[in-house]
């Protein structure tokens, strides 16, 4: 299975929105090795907040490795590996935003990346799996909570 997203999609709880919907299209990623969709439109209550435009983008866009790492060669004596590479994977959300009135619309970065040991896709999928379903249940349990700290600043 690659990664696929659907259109549209369900956003998590923020202060505010109502049942946010994201209306997905698929768009050129800025390089060949992601995949990249555009909020063309937004549902459910999100007063402020807008789609997807040249001047104010809202983007998603995934991206693999250019070229995957494999797990090095145990030391013959000690049995070690000692060099382990890391295949890098992001997500990444850009979001046009004004930083006050009047204002020409600063573009907001918000960077997932999961940084895999090589080898462990074939010696311990479970542990990526398990890493990855507590990282985003802990992100969608705290949205609201996110939300609220990065405009009040208060944790």
């Amino acid at each position: 299975m690659t990664v696929v997203v659907t259109s549209p999609i369900t956003g998590s709880a923020q202060t505010g929105f109502t049942s946010p919907t994201y209306t997905l299209t698929a768009d050129v990623a800025p390089d060949t090795n992601g995949k990249q969709v555009a909020v063309t439109a937004l549902g459910g209550t999100q007063t402020g907040a807008s789609a997807h435009s040249v001047a104010s983008p809202f983007t998603h866009t995934f991206i693999r490795p250019k070229n995957f790492k494999t797990l090095g060669v145990p030391n013959p004596v000690t049995g070690v590996v000692s060099q382990v590479g890391r295949n890098v994977y992001k997500l990444i959300t850009r979001k046009g935003m004004v930083p006050l009135a009047g204002q020409n619309s600063v573009t907001c970065l918000i960077t997932s990346s999961l940084d895999i040991p090589a080898g462990c896709d074939l010696a311990s999928p479970a542990e990526i799996r398990a890493a990855l379903s507590a990282h985003i249940g802990y992100l969608s349990q705290v949205s609201a909570g996110l939300g609220d700290t990065t405009v009040s600043g208060v944790m």
